[in-house]
């Protein structure tokens, strides 16, 4: 910026939730922090369960495994930090670790919506092709789909990040957010980011649009195949195998877009903090609950562990 003044910025501010009182901050944290936890126990369970379980060792949980390391890797680039600020008021993060966290941020985000897509596939070949299923969704084929959801995560995460944290930054290092999202950290550069900020918004809605389209194409041919069912009963049993999936994918894809596709006359600050937490912090932990508390496979699968682990704690006692 010719004429301009600017600075090597070495740490930024995360503002986060500053604003709030302190009372109301260490509710916030013990609220997090549960949620935190839940979400590490319950995503380390169903990944510990599926693998134990042979019973469980069908493609769909296959990439119900990947889903759950996703969420955990989300949660631990985002949440740590987050409950850093409420607790101790370390509001303060490096240069380094912003660039870092935005990575990765972006990473396990865009890899989540191609995963998303790729088990509304898996529940579409296992519905409308059944007796093809076992041949289709090989472990060779599932390996290579699982590649193929999480490789897209590399170049966008590396083009946007690295592009973004090039550019020279002026005035205040204060973020408004509780972690480096794009948006916030866009508002401190003193450039012409014309061409970014079309980058950023086409590449938003290709990777929120793209595997979007493919999940809604799975389910309008899951829907035709279910409706040609006779039988209630068997209707049922098709709806239970891709309704936890469904409603995941719903409440990913709904708090994703609101964050990032509102009006900018909309779009305040402190609304589009409430919007991300729903989709950083609050779907990772309802995930494994969802798929816990409506899949029978799952349920049967804990109780046949637990019992078997209890077996063997009296064996040993």
């Amino acid at each position: 910026m010719a004429g301009g003044n600017w600075t090597r910025v070495n740490e930024f501010i995360l503002v986060s939730f500053s604003s709030l009182p302190t009372e109301l901050q260490l509710l916030l944290f013990l609220t997090f922090l549960i949620i935190y936890l839940v979400t590490l126990m319950g995503n380390s369970l169903i990944i510990l369960v599926t693998l134990a379980d042979p019973m469980l060792h069908s493609p769909m949980y296959f990439f119900l495994r990947n889903l759950s390391f996703l969420e955990i890797g989300f949660n631990l680039v985002i949440v740590p930090k987050m409950l850093g600020t409420l607790l101790a008021q370390n509001t303060t993060i490096s240069f380094s670790g912003c660039a870092i966290q935005m990575y990765f941020f972006f990473f396990f985000g865009v890899a989540e919506c191609f995963l998303l897509a790729i088990m509304a596939y898996d529940r579409y070949v296992a519905i409308c092709n059944p007796l093809l299923y076992p041949v289709i969704m090989n472990q060779r084929t599932r390996a290579k789909l699982a590649v193929a959801s999480w490789f897209p995560g590399f170049p966008v995460a590396t083009v946007q990040t690295t592009w973004l944290f090039s550019f020279p930054l002026c005035g205040t290092n204060k973020v408004n957010h509780f972690f480096c999202d794009s948006p916030p950290v866009l508002r401190l550069v003193c450039a012409d980011t014309a061409r970014f900020e079309v980058y950023a918004i086409v590449g938003t809605i290709l990777i929120i649009m793209i595997p979007c389209l493919l999940v809604l194409c799975s389910y309008s041919r899951i829907a035709a195949a279910i409706f040609k069912i006779p039988s209630a009963k068997g209707k049922h049993k098709a709806f239970s195998t891709c309704s936890s999936h469904l409603l995941v994918v719903s409440l990913f894809y709904v708090s994703l877009s609101l964050t990032y596709f509102r009006p900018k006359s909309n779009n305040s600050p402190e609304s589009k903090k409430l919007l991300s937490l729903f989709y950083t912090v609050v779907t990772p932990m309802l995930n494994p609950i969802i798929y816990s508390l409506r899949n029978n496979e799952v349920k049967n699968a804990l109780n046949r562990n637990f019992r078997k682990t209890l077996g063997l704690r009296n064996y040993i006692l």
